[in-house]
């Protein structure tokens, strides 16, 4: 057991994944020389050489066709998109190539290959540097996408995705890279498709997903002294979704919050609101109550960005208010 970083829990479940098999390898912009530009990779190329750690041109359509090529022929890449915002550039490759071909194939052809992207706000890099664009990849079909929240799920689900045999988008929030907690030595492996309740409770069910679980806990715990008690659920997955923990625990409270960093419009939580509605409707004791980013770019003033995240304060506003 020892205290590890987000943006080392990332280095460290790489580097479990390619001592285990020689087919993984790593390509991106500075992923090599310079550790990553978030310090994510930091010792990779020491341990495994230039061969299988690998610098690539400031090109994100190249980084992905190398990639693909390379699950095509049988290895396993882990591409990193610096920032997710600029999926943009390389999006075709994605949607039309990448999520596609092992259908359009008849499953001749396999990508188990992953992508990971520094992902959303509270670092003050700007609107084309901040955006959250999960729910961009959650829509298209052939994609699985997750969003770790601690530095052990950031082990366990990487570690899943590199295993595969689809492709999955990691999203890591860049605003967690710092955080850290006490993680257990040894191997870790997740299961992809998995929620998990972070916290108990019995009158309301908040949803959150990666930066904003722990806002979510720490307003849970503020709403408690309110005599309000909230079951907190990390999404962690959005594709696949686990329908199952969510339906049980909206079975449980009767109500349902959810706190996304998306902007509202079309954001995650819309698709979650319309499942429960749709199957847990009976159970509902009141309307379900969506926390969201304004349907804005993100400012880059830090007072303007902070009041457009979901903070503490207004999951703390917005659930006692509907809960009274």
């Amino acid at each position: 057991m020892a205290k590890l970083t987000f943006r080392n829990a990332v280095a460290r479940a790489i580097a479990q994944e390619m001592r285990r098999d020689e087919s993984v390898v790593l390509l991106g912009e500075d992923v090599a020389a310079a550790g990553g530009v978030f310090k994510t990779t930091v010792g990779l190329l020491d341990e495994f050489g230039p061969a299988r750690v690998r610098d690539t041109p400031i090109s994100e359509q190249a980084i992905l066709g190398a990639a693909m090529g390379a699950a095509m022929t049988g290895m396993r890449p882990i591409a990193e998109i610096m920032f997710s915002d600029f999926y943009a550039v390389c999006w075709d490759i994605v949607v039309n190539e990448i999520a596609k071909s092992r259908y359009m194939t008849n499953g001749q052809v396999s990508f188990p290959l992953v992508i990971r992207s520094a992902n959303g706000g509270g670092a003050r890099f700007g609107a084309q540097h901040s955006q959250a664009v999960e729910s961009w990849a959650m829509a298209v079909p052939g994609l699985k996408v997750v969003v770790p929240s601690t530095p052990r799920d950031m082990v366990g689900l990487l570690a899943a995705a590199v295993r595969d045999p689809d492709p999955v988008l990691v999203f890591e929030a860049k605003s967690m890279y710092g955080i850290h907690e006490d993680v257990e030595d040894g191997e870790m492996v997740d299961e992809l498709g998995t929620a998990t309740v972070r916290r108990p409770g019995t009158d309301a069910t908040v949803l959150a997903l990666g930066p904003m679980v722990p806002r979510a806990l720490q307003a849970a715990e503020t709403l408690a002294g309110d005599g309000i008690d909230c079951e907190v659920v990390d999404v962690r997955s959005l594709v696949p979704l686990d329908t199952a923990t969510i339906l049980e625990s909206v079975g449980r409270t009767n109500r349902l919050f959810t706190v996304e960093e998306n902007p509202r419009l079309c954001g995650w939580g819309a698709e979650v609101t319309s499942i429960v509605a749709a199957e847990s409707f009976h159970y509902l004791d009141g309307p379900i109550v969506r926390i969201t980013t304004p349907h804005i770019p993100l400012p880059a003033a830090e007072s303007l960005e902070d009041l457009a995240m979901p903070s503490v304060e207004r999951i703390v506003t917005t659930v006692r208010d509907s809960m009274d």
